[in-house]
Order: C-alpha cells, then sequence, then structure tokens
C-alpha cells in the first residue's frame, strides 16, 4: 500500500490533507477521547462548550491554562515535518486541522486551514477583538481585552459553528483535490468528517494513515494501519 500511496501523491496536481487528534497525540498532547481525556474529573466535552465558561470562566481557563503549558512542552513530530515538505514541494498542498495547538505551524506548515481555531489566539467577549498570546502562563486567569472586556480561546467550542469562511475554504480544497489525505482523526466528528465525501464526489482519491480502523476506512481507496509519524514520512519523498 505504502508504494501505491507515494505514487499518487507524486503524481498530484492538487494533494488535500486533513489532520486530527491522533497526529498531536504522537507529540504527548492528550486527545480528548483518549485515556488522557480527563482533567480534575472533568471531561473536556464538559469544559469546551459556552454554557461552562458563562458558568465558571475561570475553571475553563484554568483547563487550557493547563493545556497550554502541555503543548508549550511539546514539540512537532515526523508526521508534522512530512506535512510540511510535502506543502514545500506541491504547489497546490492545503492543509486543513482539526488540531488547535499549532505544531503544525511550528512544523513549517503554512496557509494552514484551522477548523477549530486556535489555542494561541484569544477572542474578546464584549468586542469581538482577536489577538494571539504565546504567554505560558498568562499572567493573569481570566484574560482580559484592552477594552475590558473577558477574553476566551480562540477556539470552536461543541455547540458553536466552524469558521464560515474557514470551513468553505476547506470544501472547496476537498472537493478539488486529486489526493485527499487523512491522518490521525477518528472521522466521528462532524462536520470535519463530511470533507472526506466531498473529496470523494470530487474524483479524489481518499488515503487514510491511522493506527485503527474508523468510519472513515470504507470510504478510503487506501487505508493504511499505522502511525501518522511513521506512515507519512514513508508517503512524502525527500525535497
Amino acid at each position: 500500500m505504502i508504494p501505491t500511496a507515494r505514487t499518487w501523491i507524486e503524481q498530484a496536481q492538487s494533494i488535500t490533507i486533513l489532520t486530527g487528534a491522533g497526529v498531536s497525540a504522537e507529540s504527548g498532547i492528550p486527545t480528548f477521547r483518549g485515556d488522557g481525556g480527563l482533567w480534575r474529573n472533568y471531561r473536556a466535552e464538559d469544559l469546551a462548550t459556552p454554557e461552562a465558561f458563562a458558568r465558571d470562566p475561570n475553571l475553563v481557563w484554568e483547563w487550557y491554562g493547563w493545556r497550554r503549558e502541555l503543548i508549550a512542552k511539546a514539540e512537532p513530530n515526523a508526521g508534522h515535518h512530512a506535512i510540511a515538505r510535502l506543502q514545500r514541494r506541491v504547489r497546490n498542498c492545503t492543509l486543513i486541522t482539526q488540531n488547535v495547538d499549532g505544531l503544525h505551524d511550528r512544523a513549517g506548515s503554512f496557509g494552514i486551514l484551522k477548523i477549530h481555531g486556535d489555542i494561541w489566539r484569544l477572542r474578546c467577549t464584549a468586542c469581538g477583538s482577536e489577538w494571539p498570546d504565546h504567554r505560558v502562563p498568562l499572567p493573569k486567569i481570566p484574560p482580559r481585552c484592552q477594552c475590558g472586556g473577558l477574553a476566551r480561546p480562540g477556539v470552536v467550542w461543541f455547540g458553536e459553528d466552524l469558521p464560515p469562511g474557514v470551513w468553505r475554504s476547506a470544501v472547496d480544497a476537498a472537493s478539488s483535490s486529486d489526493v485527499f489525505l487523512v491522518a490521525g482523526t477518528s472521522a466521528v466528528v462532524y462536520p470535519a468528517a463530511s470533507l472526506i465525501p466531498h473529496a470523494k464526489s470530487g474524483g479524489a482519491r481518499v488515503i487514510e494513515a491511522n493506527p485503527d480502523e474508523t468510519p472513515a476506512t470504507r470510504a478510503a481507496d487506501l487505508s493504511i494501519r499505522g502511525r501518522s509519524g511513521e506512515v507519512l514520512p514513508q508517503l512524502v519523498t525527500t525535497g
């Protein structure tokens, strides 16, 4: 399967990549649904909501502060670097990620469609301003905007819509690609998982790289079992 997938990638004029939490997990970042998905006996699904933030912004920010500290200590892995190499080699190569940790940026990827937002950006709940903030730890929890309003993490919470412009670009990229590469995602979170049918309807060959079978496996033209940090470097030729 590896040689066939490599050939498809080498011959493709347009490639779209979708990455999920499994790619970040290989850098030591806990996933929502894995064994590390609990924090102080709270599930992520109970904290990453507008309702949780309205109820107890301090608690939510303590959790995000903990996550930011974990991420700050992590390093991009071989999977992140393989994707960055592919982007440099293929002119029309779009990276879509469900991850909010910024490890793709640190590996050298660019033009990333972050459909679930970015943990290193803050957004004011009063005036709507957004700004980057990489300080770890943040000097004050919860942080405030210059206008005095309460700031929230610049991520998409459960129950919120994806950024419309980013999502439209993601659908367009998936629908117009020759190869759609899915790496490290459980393919159960929607609407991100719907990008696979979009790619298929546009005629793309779908390659899945994941340690376990997922709902995407049946739709994939090739499904390669393995960690993204092991599989992706084999799919991307040096250059």
